[in-house]
């Protein structure tokens, strides 16, 4: 002997059966969440601006090649920029992204790196020192703090 089933106690049980396993999902997913939320990624990179500037804008259009010289290993690196007719100056970042078209290079193609010392640099204009300058690249370190409950 069977016995009959309303179908309104079906849907009810399926219903039930549905948010049990979404309430399962959830918690399952709540704590994957929780256990990666204490994995942190840190970066710190170190920085220098250099820059030229035609205080009067006297020359017009110019190309500044900028040269830093490292102390440690003895390789100069260079940076090429053309000036366009109004601009007067100009401000880079040292050492740059490799994947950025303009970055510092040796004359091989070595991309310069952050790396700690003392270098000097120096500006060209149409081949002749513009401005010059000494910097020293300082040590940086990354502390991470580990969260326990």
């Amino acid at each position: 002997m069977t016995t009959p089933v309303h179908p309104a106690q079906s849907s009810k049980r399926l219903l039930r059966a549905g948010r049990l396993l979404g309430s399962l999902v959830a918690c399952w997913l709540l704590s994957a969440s929780a256990a990666h939320a204490q994995t942190w990624m840190v970066s710190t990179t170190a920085q220098i601006k250099l820059g030229i500037l035609d205080k009067y804008g006297q020359l017009g259009p110019y190309t500044a090649t900028f040269v830093v010289h490292s102390e440690k290993t003895g390789k100069d690196y260079f940076l090429v920029k053309q000036l366009a007719k109004n601009q007067t100056g100009i401000d880079v970042l040292f050492p740059t992204d490799p994947a950025d078209p303009d970055y510092f290079k040796t004359d091989s193609g070595e991309a310069a790196n952050a790396t700690p010392g003392r270098y000097t640099w120096e500006c060209r204009v149409k081949g002749v020192k513009a401005v010059s300058g000494r910097f020293v690249f300082p040590e940086v370190a990354n502390d991470v703090t580990v969260i326990t409950k």
